[in-house]
């Protein structure tokens, strides 16, 4: 069995954490409080971890501050790491060239750090260009030695829509290990996309906080998603339901999982990650002098007020509903 064929067998069925970066209002990373937030997730009912994706704005960090990550991470956690590499979106000034070589730079990195695979951001510069998206994949695996994840990324978040045919031939690669899809609201999009993934045998990665429990229903098999950040059991009790076949706790932990997102995953939808750490912090996971995203918007305190209220109410339901959760 090869490398890729192993990393598919070890992460089909399971939940990876798009993990947050904890760090202060400047965007200094404390290793400190990062190495005991890892500490915790990875106490948690997860297949592996994912590393420098959005949720951990790993494509805003210094390259000493991803390296510093990913060793954190690779100290803490036993199972698999998949690490985002790309460019920012708003570096989508920048040629094709570099951009290309800055993602074949990261994966580099990512290899040198431990990495198992890595997810490949879609480079703005590549749209439509399903050829050029293509060679990025082939040509990252080359390079780095580690096997991908194609990112379907869409909407305010940055990337573009991948057309089925380009997710057939992505997950047609000898290095594919599977593509995340993350359509954020567009449902025909994620089916279609599922539909044209499912026949190869590789991993239908779920990354729709929004439509968590539909795209299981249509076929996704894995989850790679920010909304686990904070809440794993949460998360793992609608994949564990929906695998076992246990269609009314499936429903149950859906209704409380969509509850959660609808507070969380809401425009302007880069202000997930804040809200994700607030989450954290009620959770205790983060203290509040580290949950902090520079890189977002501003956002008003009665959405904070929101989040916590939310988490309140799902803690204190009766024990049947919170069950796996």
């Amino acid at each position: 069995m090869s490398a890729r064929e192993e990393l598919v067998r070890r992460l089909r069925g399971t939940v990876l954490p798009a993990v947050a970066t904890p760090m202060d209002a400047a965007g200094v990373v404390d290793a400190g409080v990062l190495r005991g937030y890892a500490e915790r997730i990875a106490a948690e009912p997860v297949g592996g971890v994912a590393v420098w994706a959005h949720t951990g704005r790993g494509l805003y960090l210094s390259e000493r501050d991803r390296r510093r990550v990913l060793a954190v991470w690779r100290e803490v956690v036993d199972g698999p790491l998949v690490a985002g590499v790309g460019v920012p979106r708003a570096a989508g000034a920048v040629g094709l060239a570099d951009a290309v070589e800055a993602t074949v730079a990261m994966a580099v990195a990512a290899a040198e750090g431990g990495a198992d695979a890595v997810m490949v951001y879609p480079l703005a510069q590549l749209d439509g260009d399903d050829d050029a998206a293509v060679e990025l994949h082939e040509r990252v695996a080359a390079v780095s030695g580690l096997p991908v994840v194609g990112f379907f990324l869409h909407g305010e978040a940055g990337g573009y829509p991948y057309p089925p045919r380009l997710v057939e031939r992505l997950l047609a690669l000898p290095s594919a290990v599977g593509v995340k899809l993350a359509t954020l609201d567009r449902a025909m999009a994620c089916q279609d996309a599922i539909g044209a993934a499912r026949p190869s045998g590789r991993l239908v990665i779920t990354g729709e906080d929004r439509m968590f429990g539909p795209s299981l229903m249509w076929g996704a098999d894995t989850a790679l998603v920010g909304i686990a950040a904070a809440r794993v059991p949460l998360t793992s009790a609608v994949l564990d339901a929906w695998r076992a076949a246990d269609h009314e706790r499936f429903v149950r932990a859906s209704a409380r999982l969509d509850r959660f997102a609808e507070v969380t995953f809401r425009a302007p939808i880069e202000g997930y990650v804040q809200r994700m750490l607030w989450a954290a912090v009620w959770e205790g996971l983060v203290p509040e002098e580290a949950a902090h995203d520079p890189y977002g918007p501003a956002l008003p305190e009665g959405e904070r007020r929101a989040v916590v209220d939310c988490l309140e109410a799902l803690a204190k339901e009766p024990a049947q509903d919170r069950a796996g959760a």
